[in-house]
Formats: C-alpha cells, sequence, structure tokens
C-alpha cells in the first residue's frame, strides 16, 4: 500500500535500487572470503548493504578480523565480480527506466543519493544510459557520515532546490531508508536482498515489489506539474 501525499522531486538510491548490483557485489564477497579461508556469511555481509564506503570498512575490517584481511579479500572479490553475474556493466532493474521516463516526461527533477562514490555513479549510471535523467547527484564520498544518517538525502535535496518534506524517495536497504526518513524524506521502499524491519515499513511511504509498481503514482504525487 502506498500513502497519500505529494511532492516537488525524486531521489533515488543506486545500488540494488536503480542498478541489479547488491547480489553480485555479494557473492563475489563471499566468495573471495571463502577461497582465502576467511568466514563471512550474507548475514554478516547485509550489514554493510547502503552505508558508505567508510562505515562499510570498517564493518568488514570487523568481520574479518583485520584490515589485511579485508584488503585481500576486496582484491579476490573484484577478481571474482564477473564470474559471478557482474560483468562490465550492471544491467537496470525492472521499472527503473519506465519510471524515470514518467519522471522526465511530467518534468520532475530527479537526484541519486547513493553511498558509492560521485565517480562510481557516474560510471555505473552512465554505462546503462540513465545518467541524463538526473538533475544532481549526492555521493557517499561527499559526506562524512553515511546512511542511516540522513547527510546524503538532505546533500541532494540542497542540489535539488526543494526542502526534504517536498522530496519523494526510493531505497531498497534498511539503511536507506532510515536515511531518508531522519532527513525528513517520505520513502518507499523497493526491497532488494532483504525485506525491510517492521518499524522502517511502517513509517516508509510505501513498500512496494519493483519500481514499476511506482509508475501509475506518479500523477498523483506530483498533480501540480
Amino acid at each position: 500500500m502506498i500513502r497519500a501525499g505529494t511532492f516537488k522531486a525524486a531521489i533515488f538510491d543506486m545500488d540494488g535500487l536503480l542498478i541489479d548490483s547488491e547480489r553480485a557485489i555479494s557473492a563475489a564477497w563471499l566468495e573471495g572470503a571463502k577461497a582465502l579461508g576467511f568466514q563471512l556469511e550474507m548475514s554478516d555481509f547485509l550489514r554493510v548493504v547502503g552505508t558508505a564506503a567508510q562505515q562499510s570498512t570498517a564493518i568488514l575490517i570487523d568481520l574479518l578480523g583485520s584490515e589485511e584481511a579485508m584488503r585481500a579479500t576486496a582484491a579476490k572479490a573484484d577478481a571474482l565480480l564477473p564470474q559471478v553475474g557482474g560483468g562490465p556493466v550492471f544491467p537496470l532493474k525492472t521499472g527503473a527506466l519506465p519510471l524515470l521516463e514518467a519522471l522526465h516526461a511530467a518534468g520532475i527533477p530527479c537526484a541519486v543519493a547513493s553511498s558509492s562514490a560521485v565517480a562510481e555513479i557516474r560510471h555505473r549510471l552512465g554505462h546503462v544510459d540513465v545518467l541524463k535523467y538526473f538533475r544532481c547527484i549526492a555521493g557517499g564520498d561527499e559526506v562524512t557520515h553515511g546512511k542511516p544518517d540522513p547527510a546524503l538525502y538532505l546533500l541532494a535535496a540542497t542540489r535539488l532546490g526543494v526542502a526534504p518534506e517536498d522530496c519523494i524517495a526510493f531505497e531498497d536497504s534498511e539503511n536507506g531508508a532510515r536515511a531518508a526518513q531522519a532527513a525528513g524524506v517520505r520513502v518507499v521502499i523497493v526491497p532488494d536482498l532483504k525485506h525491510p524491519p517492521d518499524d522502517v515499513a511502517a513509517r516508509a511511504h510505501g513498500v512496494i515489489p519493483s519500481l514499476a509498481d511506482a509508475i501509475d503514482h506518479v500523477p498523483h504525487w506530483f498533480p501540480q506539474l
């Protein structure tokens, strides 16, 4: 169910929401750790999903026991990524392009608020030819504290020139949803690897299975445009 509300702009997460990257990345890390003799479970790796590099690095060092182990696993994961489905380009998720096209046609300004670095955001979204749909980008390397801290969403709203409460966000992860909610941005959750906890889902503007399910709501969310 999606709640009623009207907005002036839309903000999108990237990994696991616009592009299908989280499964391949997590699989590469698990395989990489196993190949090197380290123990890393999916339930552990989910702790880093949706967090900025500095936070995820600290979590992985703690999980793997040392910075050396983390760096070795990261290198192994990078090497394995093409073999587990990453390839050179992560594909768009279902509904992403039609939703972006609908928002563009309606004149809705859009932004990306991703824990990935700005260069990585431009690289990944450029490869699937959707970078043109976004007026601005806020990356994890531009803030001191990543998701679930609200800084990324506040930065994205500022660059859009729209108050946070007038933005609607799309997120797949718990950390991302909490970040949007903490910023005062209403969030629609599209679960990827994990369903959001009850408290996050209860405060969400809606929980839907695919971005395609949001397309019919565009005229209701943005009636003034």
